[in-house]
């Protein structure tokens, strides 16, 4: 088991992340899509470290009333809407409550969507992807993300994280092709309890890893399956 506080910060733990992901086969010309807010900074330094193209894929966890770090399910682009019906009715959570959330958590989806993608929806299809956050906990704005991306078509889908719970990775492994975790610890606890620094990611630092990610350069607007990366033995 390693101490508490492994990572000094997100930027520290996509350059881990990287260095894990170098070895891997993650398919042709993959594009890494990071979860915001906290999982961009860690996909930024992924990319930058692999040399793929760096995007941002929208999912918003549905907290517990009175408990909104607990997840009682996500929603994701798409429509996609997963739902833990076991804590809801363990917790007895009236229908009317887990609706409130829901439309809560819609419309912050739809305001962070014209925040970080102005230019439209995402397109994906049948790009390989390496979806990014900054650890697992229940896994269940992850495992929404990932029902969203089987739609597309997506023809490869690889989840990397610096940190998550033993159990979450070993039942999410099943649902990807592959799953990329440096840190299980037995003593999970929280994501936050493994970084020193777990300062909330602001709209301006998404904003700012996606424009040095180079969002606006010409490569980012070619037809999907046209970028090109270079895979390096380490990251820098």
């Amino acid at each position: 088991m390693m101490d508490r506080g492994h990572y000094r910060d997100r930027r520290d733990a996509g350059q881990v992340l990287a260095w894990h992901l170098c070895a891997q086969d993650l398919g042709d010309h993959p594009v890494v899509l990071a979860l915001p807010r906290g999982g961009v900074p860690v996909g930024a330094e992924v990319a930058a470290s692999l040399g793929m193209p760096l995007e941002v894929f929208l999912v918003r966890k549905l907290g517990l009333p009175g408990n909104p770090e607990l997840a009682m399910g996500a929603i994701a682009s798409g429509g996609i809407r997963l739902l833990d019906e076991e804590l809801i009715a363990r917790m007895r959570v009236p229908e009317s409550l887990v609706a409130d959330v829901i439309r809560q958590e819609q419309l912050e989806l739809r305001r962070r969507e014209e925040k970080y993608r102005p230019e439209g929806p995402l397109r994906i299809e049948s790009q390989p992807v390496i979806v990014v956050d900054d650890g697992l906990a229940t896994g269940f704005s992850m495992r929404a993300a990932v029902a969203a991306l089987r739609q597309t078509g997506c023809s490869r889908i690889t989840v990397a994280v610096p940190v998550g719970a033993s159990e979450t990775c070993r039942e999410l492994a099943h649902e990807v092709d592959l799953l990329v975790c440096p840190l299980r610890p037995a003593d999970f606890v929280a994501v936050g309890a493994w970084y020193k620094d777990f300062t909330p990611t602001s709209d301006e630092e998404v904003r700012d890893c996606l424009a040095r990610a180079g969002r606006d350069n010409p490569r980012s607007n070619e037809e999907p399956g046209t970028w090109r990366w270079s895979h390096r033995s380490t990251p820098t």
